[in-house]
This record gives structure tokens, C-alpha cells and sequence, in this order.
């Protein structure tokens, strides 16, 4: 009975994140293409890629940058979408923008006379625009949830991490059950 416990509870290990895997892919394939409306599954998202590509290659062109650029201020000056254009942007921007905002991890100081640190990401060095340029600010993203919360921290409580930004990402969503490998080479 032990065994077939143990084997079950295998099985779930590898069953369950494949399956999930597989049917988010498959709603995500399904969505993209009943939108783009092309009879031949995966074609939708494949034409998407390929628009996203051309999108970029036109904005990193220096004669049609300034037409996405004037599409931007237009956006930037319109109630209410300017709120949520500017938020879009600066999380995209985050991810995959110049100014990646989630490439620099840390620890953080919570209770000095216990040591207990909280892993995240250091976003802003100082915030002298609010008055606290002697302050950083680091956001904790949630194990387990799409949320997380941002600390505005004395600079002295954070401390930078020996990782890749990724690895540490996947440590915190994890709830730390993810590996996370040091960026600094082995010593010899």
C-alpha cells in the first residue's frame, strides 16, 4: 500500500505541472488564434510574433520611430489612458525595457534583532523625488500569487544577492523550492 502511495504521489509530481503546462499553452495557442481568426492552429501565434517583430524592428527604425513616438505622446496625454498606458509601459519596460527593474536582487533587512531577511528586487537606488534620498525601493514579489508588495527601506537594510535575476524570480514564486545558482564563478 506504501508503494502505491509513493508511486501516486509521483505521479502527481509529474502528471499535474505537465498537464496544467499543457493546457495553459493549448488556451493561450486557442486564444491568440481565435482572435487573429486564421483556420490553421498555431498560425495565430505565429502571425503574432511575427507582428510584435516587425512593431520592433519599425521602432528601432530612426525614420518610423518618431511616428511610435508621437503615438506614445498622444497616449501619454489622454485621461485615463494615460494611467493605464504609463503602467503598462513601466511594467513592460521592467521586464523586457532598457531600464529592467527586475535584475538586481536583494535581501532585505525586516527585523534586525532577529536577522530575518526578505528576498527581492532592488528597484530604485534613492528616491530623492519624495524626499528620502537616503532610502531604496525594493519590491517582494508573493510565492505562489501574481502580486507582491514594494518596501521603501533604508539603503543600509539591503544587501545585493549573488544571483541571476531569473533564478531569484523563480526562488521567490517558488516559495524558495526553486534552485537559485550563485552569478559569481566557482572558486577553484
Amino acid at each position: 500500500m506504501r508503494l502505491l502511495l509513493r508511486y501516486f504521489f509521483r505521479g502527481l509530481l509529474v502528471f499535474v505541472p505537465a498537464v496544467l503546462t499543457i493546457a495553459i499553452v493549448v488556451f493561450v495557442f486557442r486564444t491568440i488564434d481565435s482572435l487573429v481568426g486564421l483556420p490553421v492552429p498555431g498560425a495565430g501565434f505565429l502571425a503574432t510574433i511575427a507582428l510584435i517583430v516587425i512593431v520592433g524592428a519599425l521602432a528601432s527604425n530612426f525614420i518610423t520611430r518618431r511616428l511610435f513616438e508621437l503615438v506614445e505622446g498622444i497616449f501619454r496625454r489622454l485621461p485615463f489612458v494615460k494611467i493605464l498606458y504609463s503602467a503598462i509601459r513601466d511594467v513592460t519596460d521592467a521586464f523586457v525595457g532598457e531600464r529592467k527593474g527586475f535584475d538586481r536582487p536583494v535581501t532585505v533587512v525586516v527585523n534586525e534583532a532577529s536577522g530575518v531577511r526578505a528576498v527581492g528586487f532592488l528597484t530604485r537606488e534613492s528616491l530623492p523625488e519624495i524626499g528620502l534620498p537616503d532610502h531604496a525601493s525594493v519590491y517582494l514579489p508573493q510565492s505562489y500569487n501574481f502580486a507582491g508588495q514594494m518596501l521603501v527601506v533604508p539603503r543600509r537594510l539591503v544587501a545585493p544577492l549573488e544571483a541571476p535575476g531569473a533564478d531569484a524570480m523563480a526562488f521567490i514564486v517558488s516559495g524558495g523550492a526553486a534552485e537559485i545558482r550563485s552569478s559569481r564563478p566557482p572558486k577553484a
